[in-house]
């Protein structure tokens, strides 16, 4: 039985984590990415977000937050060895299903295509960061 722990993998091109955990890891010839929100790296601006002195959210674009979240997977993917067509399985949490999965649905669409990995999408009160969608991937590599 092979002990050699999981493979960690933090791309240098994506947005630094907000915490204390990689970009993904790599098990066998499976890659798990850890959430994957929209931000960018090196910028604390983030895509399509306008917040208040306080750090609220006065108002957001989904339409800016998705393709800048499908941007950083794919980065990430193709950092650690695997590519957008490997994807198997995506978890989307969005923080207003009502008002922006209508938006989400079209855009993932766009970008899913050719590859249709299985995917749920759920609702959550707050994300860590002032964002409205964060992924959760699996690829294989």
């Amino acid at each position: 039985m092979d002990k050699t722990p999981p493979a960690i993998v933090n791309a240098s091109q994506a947005p630094e984590p907000v915490g204390l955990y990689p970009h993904a890891r790599k098990v066998g010839n499976l890659l798990f990415l850890s959430g994957v929100g929209p931000r960018e790296k090196g910028v604390k601006q983030i895509p399509g977000v306008t917040l208040d002195e306080a750090g609220n959210i006065t108002s957001y674009d989904i339409e800016a937050q998705c393709h800048s979240v499908f941007k950083n997977v794919r980065t990430i993917l193709e950092e650690a060895g695997s590519a957008w067509e490997n994807l198997v399985d995506v978890t989307v949490f969005l923080t207003n299903m009502k008002a922006d999965f209508q938006t989400y649905n079209r855009i993932y669409a766009q970008y899913f295509q050719d590859c249709q990995p299985c995917r749920t999408t759920v609702e959550v009160n707050a994300l860590p960061t002032p964002i409205a969608i964060e992924l959760k991937c699996i690829a294989t590599i």
